[in-house]
């Protein structure tokens, strides 16, 4: 599967990057302050300059990864938090890793690409948890547009992808995202099969 590299290098270098808050997410950040097991490994697909695992880091999750195709992306992170491990900053293409996680977090990275991948995307989380452990975060909520990213999606899309890999223990609106998305994302809860 291959992901637009190039598209998502020049974002970075040009800091075109309309769907970055410049933090965390109130919905991640509440997901994230539930969690007890500081030993989970947690993984971030799509993290671009990831806010998430930096706060994840910083709370004590060591065992957090993070994948993406933009150097420039991992590389503000590295710069922003110096003391996380290097060998746990993944500078692949996400359809190509091969790891098991317990704890997955989607921020924004699925209606990131096109969604001819959607349904590649849903089997590799399924093939990246064990049965048991959870895929969470926020899936954005609006009509589904041929110009992106984001693309946008809608609930009954998502269980379509999902239903075959997780039961869906939540799908609904987020309550508490960050005003620039308010009413456009679904908290999700999905545990794999």
């Amino acid at each position: 599967m291959e992901t637009d590299v190039k598209f998502w290098e020049e974002s970075y270098i040009n800091k075109k990057t309309g769907w970055d808050l410049g933090t965390i997410s109130p919905p991640i950040m509440s997901i994230i302050n539930q969690l007890n097991d500081k030993n989970l490994h947690i993984l971030i697909p799509g993290a671009g300059n990831a806010y998430e695992a930096e706060y994840l880091f910083k709370h004590g999750f060591c065992n957090t990864y993070v994948v993406d195709v933009s150097e420039t992306a991992l590389n503000n992170f590295a710069k922003r938090c110096p003391d996380f491990p290097k060998k746990q900053i993944l500078h692949q293409d996400f359809f190509e890793l091969k790891m098991k996680f317990d704890l997955i977090l989607e921020q924004t990275f699925f209606c990131a690409i096109p969604p001819a991948q959607r349904t590649n995307y849903a089997a590799q989380m399924a093939s990246l948890l064990s049965s048991g452990n959870k895929l969470q975060g926020v899936l954005f909520d609006f009509p589904l547009t041929e110009n992106g990213p984001p693309y946008g999606g809608s609930k009954e899309e998502y269980i379509r992808y999902f239903t075959p890999y997780f039961k869906i223990n939540q799908l609904k609106k987020s309550d508490i995202s960050h005003p620039l998305r308010a009413n456009k994302e679904l908290f999700i809860k999905f545990t794999r099969l």
